[in-house]
């Protein structure tokens, strides 16, 4: 009842704020255990093609002649030691952070965008990092971040809640991880993630330390 209910106000939902709180919805039912897994993987598609048609019909107004947005050009991103963003996103991708069959589908500086990610769902639960944020932290461009978020959502890993307001600039995006693959990685811990020096750590027999291997963000 509770799935074809939800489907019903997916298909009915005509904005990006009302296909948000349906979100919100789905994985609290899934929480709750009103929803299988399939069901509510199944909703989360769902809604992500509902709300890539809703955006594709969004036309903005009030907008001066000549610029495609109210708000002031963003500046560039730009590293200030680039051999620096270079290693920073070498350590990370390196540590382990998804099992391998998942990794194997990223570039080196997808899966340092991921690590970012992930390791803000395992502190709090979702992550709600600005762009920007994840982009320093991982040691690449605010583009690449994006794509490698919008490729692990396509990929069915994780899903992204929208936070637009009419007006004014937008709040960061959430971030869930909601394959359970990856999830499991990420709660056992592997003795070969979170830990620049796992792999010989594994050799030698020694555990790995807990340390988050963190690196300076810019």
């Amino acid at each position: 009842m509770f799935h074809a209910a939800m489907k019903a106000a997916i298909e009915d939902a005509r904005t990006l704020a009302q296909m948000d709180a349906l979100s919100r919805q789905v994985w609290q039912g899934h929480g709750s255990g009103a929803l299988a897994d399939e069901e509510a993987q199944a909703l989360a598609e769902r809604l992500h093609g509902r709300r890539s048609a809703i955006r594709e019909g969004i036309r903005p107004v009030g907008i001066p002649a000549g610029r495609g947005s109210l708000f002031s050009p963003r500046s560039r991103q730009v590293s200030p030691d680039r051999s620096a963003s270079r290693d920073r996103r070498r350590l990370l991708a390196c540590s382990g952070p998804m099992p391998p069959a998942l990794a194997a589908r990223f570039t080196t500086g997808q899966i340092a965008v991921l690590r970012i990610v992930g390791d803000e769902v395992m502190a709090k639960g979702v992550c709600g990092l600005c762009i920007d944020a994840i982009a320093a932290r991982a040691g690449v461009c605010r583009r690449l971040a994006q794509a490698a978020i919008r490729l692990a959502e396509g990929d069915g890993l994780l899903t992204i809640e929208e936070r637009r307001h009419e007006g004014r600039k937008n709040s960061p995006n959430l971030v869930r991880v909601i394959s359970r693959e990856w999830q499991a990685w990420m709660r056992r811990g592997g003795s070969q993630k979170r830990n620049g020096f796992a792999f010989e750590s594994a050799r030698s027999g020694e555990r790995p330390s807990q340390s988050s291997g963190r690196c300076r963000t810019l």
